[in-house]
């Protein structure tokens, strides 16, 4: 049951997007507003003692428990030896509670650690999600596309394509609000 949580975070799978299983049904990102969304909240809350800790925190997240989600996140950090996916699940639960500024820190103690390509393009894909949500659209593009120069030199190509999906969102945004940009393609 456990998915990996680069795997979760960008909801890249096997199917095009959603995994071959029956988590097809349970979430999806919402290409509108690039926010996670239960799909099947039941099945999401009956497997919620299958997750390992990391991801329970992710769908506590999603489930709307995020005082709870807080709680766990920052015992697992705490508690932990290797501290990206702890930090990155608790910015995730604190931004799924619209506390923006208290994400941007621990995406910033994230990018410290990230040390590698595709750890940090995941990182900047949370940053850029985030700025999308607050609506800093034009901050979103910037990481967004600096995600995906990443997962491609990382030789992430599944990756990449979900980072510009989120990428062609934010630019459309800006678009929409009659802010030319002269971003890379």
């Amino acid at each position: 049951m456990a998915l990996s949580w680069q795997m979760m975070m960008t909801g890249v799978f096997d199917d095009g997007g959603r995994p071959a299983g029956p988590e097809a049904r349970i979430w999806q990102t919402d290409p509108r507003t690039l926010r996670e969304v239960v799909v099947d909240r039941a099945a999401m809350e009956a497997r919620l003692g299958e997750y390992p800790s990391v991801e329970r925190v992710w769908v506590l997240s999603l489930l709307g428990r995020g005082g709870q989600a807080v709680a766990e996140g920052e015992l697992l950090l705490s508690g932990s030896r290797e501290r990206l996916r702890p930090l990155l699940v608790l910015a995730h639960a604190r931004w799924f509670q619209y506390q923006w500024h208290e994400a941007a820190l621990l995406h910033e103690q994230a990018l410290r650690l990230a040390r590698f390509p595709a750890r940090e393009a995941l990182v900047r894909y949370e940053i850029g999600r985030c700025f999308f949500d607050e609506g800093r659209y034009a901050d979103a593009a910037a990481e967004l596309d600096w995600a995906c120069g990443l997962y491609r030199a990382a030789g992430h190509e599944r990756l990449a394509r979900v980072c510009r999906q989120a990428l062609d969102r934010a630019r459309a945004v800006l678009a929409a609000a009659g802010h030319a940009g002269n971003w890379p393609i």
